[in-house]
């Protein structure tokens, strides 16, 4: 799923977590989106492995969610928001599409790594591939609550991130050949350090 998906699902956590607990501030909601977004982080360093932990983000944020419960601090809200958002995207993505040049092809059976099984989970493609229209319209379903909830700051990086959503998924497949067409022209020395996925699909 898109990175702006996954941040609009942290800040729709922080939300809901605002309405029992509204002194939680705008610090915990920012520390949310970028939970939402960590796991990408390892976009181009071994995606969906190095940084996406489906099993183990869930039980640290367990004893993180009783912490904050009990300490009822901004700063322990955030960092609670923040591995709660971390471990709804890593389990997102196996909800999504594989890994992939082309993951609405349907040919990958990985889709996020788990440590704690020590292989790969497969794909359940409930959303095809990060960029389809189900993924936008998920994204926008989740942008509502933040909306409704926060304020102008708040509300405004939705509103950009909502329409940087709408450009991505737009171009998400004209982009591969595009893609394609550089990786193609680059230098070997270059070529060898791409992503493998980058490569596997090339046609």
């Amino acid at each position: 799923m898109m990175a702006t998906t996954h941040v609009f699902v942290g800040i729709a956590i922080a939300a809901g977590v605002s309405v029992a607990v509204p002194e939680i501030g705008l610090l915990a909601v920012f520390a949310a989106g970028v939970g939402g977004f960590f796991p990408d982080l390892d976009l181009y360093a071994g995606h969906r492995q190095t940084l996406h932990y489906p099993v183990y983000f869930v039980l640290l944020s367990v004893p993180a969610v009783l912490m904050a419960v009990i300490l009822a601090t901004p700063v322990v809200w955030a960092f609670t928001l923040f591995l709660v958002a971390a471990a709804v995207h890593s389990i997102m993505d196996a909800a999504g599409g594989g890994l992939e040049l082309r993951p609405w092809r349907g040919n990958s059976d990985r889709a996020v790594y788990s440590h704690y099984h020590d292989r790969w989970l497969r794909p359940r493609r409930f959303v095809r591939y990060d960029g389809a229209p189900e993924d936008l319209a998920l994204g926008g379903l989740m942008a509502i609550p933040p909306l409704v909830a926060f304020d102008r700051p708040v509300a405004l990086a939705i509103w950009a991130l909502l329409s940087l959503s709408v450009v991505y998924t737009a171009i998400r497949k004209p982009m591969v050949a595009v893609a394609e067409w550089l990786f193609e022209r680059v230098p070997p020395g270059v070529r060898t350090r791409l992503p493998e996925r980058f490569l596997e699909d090339s046609v």
